[in-house]
């Protein structure tokens, strides 16, 4: 019986309205994201200028273009305006998916949630027939506008997991006990036209913390309740201007206002589309064969397989996640911390005892700095690029020690790294971390 429900369910079709819609949406934001890059001078500044990129683990063949950096985000510009408007939209797609992660994986630094998700979405919409009606794919070939109901749940299912899972992760004793680091934040925007006086209140610190969490874990079932749809949609909207009010997190409110119209059937769309060009309902939107089907809900449930476990790594390791950050990224975890850290690093030559202090600032950039200076895997990757550089410049086997501090959610400054451990002799992988000292405080929450 349960294996019929499934197979109705995998046959059942539905109108390809709201992924078309989605499709719109996510390629319009995507095309304004890559020319806002070219705009603030982004691309030279955090892509071209760096003499030293960090990698991500796993992805250290990624290399710099230089100048070509530009054709790259060209090209991603390029392919997001096809998608967009459903030109050769397989093909774009593909392109769009593989450029985007290309420029995310040249420097860890540049890490936000929103650019994983954007790579995520890429990536599902690379196996869905999106172009299957206000396209022009759809306009000049013969294309159903009727698609297997899967395709559009897919995209909602990764919505209410990236909402779901960043409401787990406030469920945590600073951001509910102690509205942190909201407070630290708000507090700062005493300017904000209007509400910059009401920021200034503990009353609603609080309020936003646990409105926050209230949002998040339930947005996904109201917006999957029809009953609930349409309220639950101006909550999305009201949440996430407010946030683009309040916070510089670029055009992530606006990804997200667009990708939860796909909740909507897009029956208002349909009745106009109709006048525009009869809907053709004869033919397999995709024309999927038997196998291909099967290759893709094979590809889907892998892929969300690893959605919902990757964000819980975090419980196979012991300290504090936000000390150690070990299964910290990825994991949706939006806005939950206020880090800020002094490191300086010590060169010493054992051969003849020399010892220096280096100036990071002749290193990295401001941005680049500020990330090492509170990420533990950051600062043994440029510890290894100082032993490299020194290596270079005549000394033989250098050792690289660190003094570090590090205050975290409004928290005195504390020790951070073990100043007698030589990072020369650490290596960033899956295993837990052993160099850096106890935080002296306890973060109770999932």
């Amino acid at each position: 019986m349960q294996m019929l429900t499934i197979k109705k369910y995998l046959n059942k079709n539905t109108d390809a309205a709201p992924l078309a819609i989605f499709r719109i949406f996510f390629g319009g934001i995507m095309l304004f994201a890559m020319l806002r890059f070219q705009y603030y001078g982004w691309i030279e500044k955090l892509y071209i200028e760096p003499s030293f990129y960090f990698k991500y683990w796993g992805f250290e063949w990624v290399r710099p273009l230089g100048a070509a950096t530009y054709y790259l985000f060209f090209i991603c510009g390029l392919s997001a305006f096809f998608v967009m408007i459903g030109w050769q939209y397989r093909i774009a797609i593909v392109v769009f998916f593989l450029s985007f992660t290309y420029i995310e994986l040249i420097d860890k630094t540049n890490y936000l949630n929103h650019y994983y998700f954007v790579c995520c979405i890429a990536f599902l919409l690379c196996l869905l027939p999106a172009h299957a009606c206000y396209s022009v794919d759809a306009f000049y070939k013969k294309i159903a506008s009727s698609i297997p109901k899967w395709n559009i749940d897919v995209v909602k299912l990764m919505l209410s997991i990236v909402w779901f899972y960043a409401g787990l992760a406030k469920l945590n004793a600073d951001w509910l006990l102690e509205a942190q680091p909201l407070k630290i934040w708000l507090t700062a925007k005493y300017d904000t036209p209007i509400i910059g006086d009401l920021l200034q209140k503990k009353s609603m610190h609080y309020f936003f913390s646990w409105a926050g969490a209230l949002y998040d874990l339930t947005i996904p079932f109201l917006l999957w309740n029809a009953r609930t749809r349409v309220l639950a949609f101006v909550g999305v909207v009201v949440f996430h201007v407010l946030t683009w009010i309040l916070f510089p997190i670029g055009v992530f409110p606006w990804v997200m206002i667009g990708s939860a119209l796909i909740f909507f059937d897009g029956r208002g769309g349909r009745k106009i589309s109709k006048q525009l060009k009869p809907e053709i309902v004869s033919l397999s939107t995709d024309d999927l064969s038997f196998y291909t089907k099967r290759i893709k809900l094979s590809v889907l449930a892998v892929f969300f397989f690893i959605q919902l476990l990757f964000p819980l790594r975090h419980l196979l390791y012991e300290g504090e996640l936000f000390w150690t950050e070990q299964g910290y990224r990825f994991s949706w975890r939006v806005m939950l911390m206020e880090k800020a850290g002094y490191t300086n690093f010590k060169v010493v030559d054992p051969d003849t005892g020399k010892r220096f202090y280096v100036q990071n600032g002749n290193f990295l950039n401001p941005l680049q700095e500020k990330q090492m200076a509170t990420q533990p895997d950051f600062i043994v990757a440029y510890a290894h690029y100082l032993e490299r550089f020194y290596q270079r410049g005549g000394i033989r086997d250098p050792e690289i020690y660190v003094e570090s501090y590090v205050a975290l959610n409004g928290r005195s400054s504390q020790p951070f790294v073990h100043p007698e451990m030589d990072l020369t002799t650490v290596e960033i992988s899956w295993e837990p971390i052993n160099f850096l000292l106890p935080f002296n405080d306890e973060i109770n929450g999932f």
